[in-house]
């Protein structure tokens, strides 16, 4: 173990984080019903410039007067390239901000730009007098963003998740695709002729290094890394494929677009019946061993050992704080 300990940022369960509209008052409502375990109002991408106003106060509203039922809010606010996101921040945590639990930064490109956001969060609080600290989840959906990762993770103690924002990252760095998420055909591996000359294509995942990337970058900082949006929301098989290839990469949860795809995150990243039971006795038998003084020993014709008890615990405590939720 590293003499440098890795804080974890505030605890929170983001198996789902769905993108709400701030423009669509009537989504709003419903957002508030939602399973969703994050819920972000959007002030940036879905809404058009001339509607961005309205929106920040349908979202200051909504933040106020909705009943929100105990749900992590996320009020993603414009980039730091526009003339909106001075107004976002400061309108939003100023009639707002007791109502809050996260701001959302868009195409978080260098730690100077989370600098920035804490600055005028630290001020807003101090002068509203608010208790609660704000935290920050990043979108890493730049190149630039993607090669100054790790400085961003880093950049404040407010931090507390990034994302993968797909849909900007394949425009930044000039991938060949115009979908959200998703494969593409042309990314495979053909194998060798077998002895008929037969040859198999192997399509595989065009986002596993960025992701693979960002989620290092989390969670040597103590973050919650997520998968952002999968933007074919009628084809549950494609959307349930890459959340299980981000799941077992290390992500926390994955974005919703759209409603329906809420439970089937929910559902997704959460430890299944098996697991649960499997980590349960990998800790009854780690347990029984020390007890006898062996640092490890076999379960199931495997071996286990002290950093099997690790990878059990984090699964049996995902599954407490779940069914403490009611799931």
């Amino acid at each position: 173990m590293s003499f440098t300990i890795v804080e974890q940022c505030t605890p929170r369960l983001n198996r789902t984080e769905l993108a709400v509209p701030g423009s669509n008052t009537t989504f709003l409502e419903k957002a508030s019903k939602s399973n969703a375990d994050v819920i972000f109002l959007d002030l940036e991408d879905s809404v058009a410039p001339p509607d961005k106003e309205q929106a920040r106060k349908n979202v200051i509203e909504a933040l106020n007067d909705l009943d929100w039922g105990g749900r992590t809010l996320s009020v993603r606010i414009n980039g730091l390239d526009t003339h909106y996101m001075y107004r976002d921040v400061v309108d939003v945590i100023e009639q707002a901000g007791d109502k809050l639990d996260l701001i959302m930064i868009p195409k978080a490109g260098t730690s100077e730009d989370i600098y920035a956001i804490d600055m005028l969060l630290t001020q807003i609080e101090e002068a509203k007098g608010y208790t609660k600290h704000i935290g920050l989840e990043m979108i890493i959906e730049t190149a630039l963003g993607m090669q100054n990762v790790h400085e961003i993770a880093a950049a404040s103690p407010r931090n507390e998740s990034l994302h993968f924002g797909v849909a900007d990252y394949a425009a930044s760095t000039k991938t060949r695709t115009t979908g959200i998420g998703g494969c593409h055909p042309d990314y495979h591996v053909l194998t060798d002729p077998d002895a008929e000359g037969r040859r198999e294509v192997h399509w595989g995942d065009i986002w596993h290094y960025a992701i693979a990337r960002m989620v290092v970058a989390a969670r040597a900082n103590g973050l919650r890394p997520l998968d952002g949006p999968f933007g074919d929301f009628s084809d549950t098989d494609g959307f349930r494929a890459q959340a299980n290839r981000a799941s077992v990469l290390g992500c926390e949860g994955k974005w919703a677009i759209h409603p329906s795809q809420v439970d089937l995150a929910n559902e997704l990243f959460s430890p299944s019946a098996d697991e649960i039971d499997k980590a349960k006795r990998i800790l009854e038998a780690m347990e029984k061993a020390q007890k006898e003084g062996a640092g490890a020993v076999a379960l199931d014709g495997r071996l286990i050992d002290i950093a099997s008890i690790k990878q059990a615990e984090v699964m049996v405590k995902k599954a407490e704080i779940i069914a403490a939720k009611g799931g």
